[in-house]
This record gives structure tokens, C-alpha cells and sequence, in this order.
């Protein structure tokens, strides 16, 4: 590591020293890693490193192996760095963040130096949730959303989520063509021109989320694609995440009443004067068309994903028979 980065370090953690305790995962295509680093002499004893190298080209697993795919990847990780610079601290225990201790930039090198979420006791991580995990999991982006409701998202994605139509041409292109890839700008047209918008997370799946060991509470990473847009295409694209085609349909209602119930309970805390009724009115209807606009990328994405199903292709039936 470069001196100037490891005096960086130090001064923005307060620590005398420290040391790599653990590489906790690698970065999509090789762009870097996530290190826990172990603190001396610091009030904290370790910390998070997201440490981004910016490479000239990229190897993308699924071979997406484009130029624009590349500086889609590059300005993801700037617009992170802009997130925990000047977002993060906004969110309080009800949409927790790890706490940013700073950013650093190098020539090619991007470190975002970030609280240790599992010292802080957010040490658990699912591949499968039950309804608990999903309950828990509802409540955060209602109160995220309801937070940052009406917030214009500069430095960030102006309209958010990694599958956002105008980010994916190359996608749109391979999408077999038929009506849902003639209905894909007025898809993305409803979404984007919605009155009520606010920051949405961008990639909310289940990955994504830290628990704590009770399961009551629930942190949130990874905000490379936190932009403007319509809460719904976080929830829909979370519900995916960990639903299977029988529980969507079974649950569906169930989990849109809970949101919105902790959506108004969150907004008489941040936005006590904006029309509750108006906007979950609006996002309600809103909600199968950012299903059907996942529903689209993952079409032209990944065309055998198992998250193309019966419920999906009745929700992508639904809405390109209200767009007419």
C-alpha cells in the first residue's frame, strides 16, 4: 500500500497503526476488493476497506464485456464514494448505513473507509430469508425512502438501480423483440416521470442487508446504483431476491401493506406535511410496472434467470395491457 494512502488511513480512522485482518470478498469483474483492517491504538478496532482499482478494461463474469459496461462500472464507484461522503450520515437506526470515516482518492485508486458493520453487531448474513428477515428487510426501504423522499440526488445516479433502461442498451438490444421490448421507454417513461420520487437503493436484494443477532434490526451496503426513482423498483426488485413465484403471489399484498404502514409511520418523522394517501396511491399502481421493468433487464440480461417466472410474466402482461 502507498504511503500516502496508509497515512490517509490513519488519519481518518485515528489509529496508530493497523493491520489487513481479512479480505471479506472481491469486487464484480476484478475492480478491487473489501478488506476488514484491524485498528491499533484507535477508538474503534477495525474498520471496512472498499478499495476500488479502476482498470483500463474489465472481465465481466456473464461477458458483458463492453465499453460501456466499463464506465458504468467506473461511475458506480463514484457515485458510492458521493453516497457515504454526503449521504450517509442522513440515515438514522431506521435505515442504518455502515458510518463513512472517509474517502480517498488516489490516480487510479478509490478507498471508501467504512464503519465495521459486524463490530457493531449487523454480523449476519442470509442466502434465504424467512418472514421475519423479509419483514425487517420492508421496513428499512420504507423508511429509506420515506427519508429521502423528494431530494434531488445530486452527485449520484439521477435515476437509480443497476438495470435502469437508458444504462442498458446492450441488454435491451439482446431482449427478444415482442411487446414487452416495444413497451420498455414507456415503461421506463411511467417510472421516471412518477410526481413523488425519492432515492432508491439501486441493488436491494438480500446480499445486500446485515442483520443483527436478534434479527430485529437491519443494515444496509453496497450503493453503487443509489439514485432518484420510485420506491417500488427497490421493494419489487428486493421481493425477487428472496421470493420464490408461489410466494409472490401469495405474499404479495401482505408485504404491501406492511411498507406502506411503515411508510406513513416514517413519514410523520421526516415529511409530516406531503399527501400519504396520494403517494402510496401513486406507487401502488406503480408497483408491477418496476416489477415488469426488472422483469424487462433480466429478459435480455440472463434470459434463463430463475427469477423469470409465472407471477413475473403476469405482472409483464398487466402492465403492457395498461400501456395501451
Amino acid at each position: 500500500m502507498k504511503t500516502t494512502i496508509r497515512d490517509a488511513i490513519l488519519t481518518v480512522t485515528g489509529a496508530s497503526d493497523f493491520q489487513q485482518d481479512a479480505v471479506i470478498q472481491t469486487l464484480w469483474s476484478g475492480y478491487g476488493e473489501i478488506l476488514r483492517l484491524r485498528l491499533l491504538g484507535a477508538d474503534e478496532s477495525t474498520a471496512v476497506l472498499k478499495y476500488v482499482s479502476l482498470p483500463d478494461t474489465a472481465n465481466h463474469p456473464r461477458g458483458w464485456n463492453t465499453d460501456l459496461s466499463h464506465r458504468r462500472k467506473i461511475r458506480s464507484y463514484e457515485v458510492e464514494s458521493d453516497w457515504y461522503a454526503h449521504y450517509a450520515d442522513r440515515c438514522d437506526s431506521s435505515c442504518r448505513v455502515p458510518a463513512c470515516k472517509g474517502v480517498l482518492q488516489y490516480d487510479q485508486e478509490l478507498i471508501m473507509v467504512l464503519e465495521d458493520l459486524d463490530a457493531s453487531g449487523f454480523d449476519l448474513r442470509y442466502q434465504k430469508a424467512t418472514e421475519q428477515e423479509i419483514s425487517v428487510c420492508v421496513r428499512w426501504l420504507a423508511n429509506f425512502h420515506a427519508l429521502f423522499l423528494g431530494q434531488k440526488p445530486e452527485g449520484l445516479w439521477s435515476i437509480g438501480t443497476y438495470w435502469h433502461l437508458d444504462t442498458r442498451p446492450d441488454e435491451l438490444l439482446a431482449l427478444p423483440d415482442g411487446e414487452l421490448k416495444h413497451c420498455a421507454v414507456a415503461i421506463d417513461k411511467r417510472l421516471s416521470e412518477c410526481q413523488w420520487q425519492t432515492f432508491v437503493h439501486g441493488d436491494a436484494k438480500l446480499a445486500n442487508f446485515c442483520f443483527s443477532s436478534d434479527k430485529n434490526k437491519v443494515a444496509a451496503v453496497d450503493f453503487q446504483y443509489v439514485g432518484g426513482g420510485c420506491g417500488m423498483k427497490d421493494l419489487a426488485y428486493f421481493l425477487s431476491s428472496c421470493l420464490n413465484e408461489h410466494e409472490c403471489e401469495s405474499y404479495e399484498q401482505e408485504i404491501l401493506a406492511l411498507y406502506f404502514s411503515e411508510f406513513r409511520e416514517a413519514l410523520k418523522r421526516f415529511h409530516r406535511q406531503v399527501p400519504a394517501d396520494a403517494i402510496e396511491k401513486e406507487w401502488r399502481d406503480l408497483y408491477p410496472i418496476a416489477w415488469t421493468d426488472f422483469f424487462r433487464f433480466l429478459q435480455g440480461w440472463s434470459p434463463g434467470h430463475w427469477k423469470i417466472h409465472g407471477y413475473s410474466e403476469r405482472l409483464a402482461r398487466e402492465t403492457i395491457e395498461s400501456l395501451r
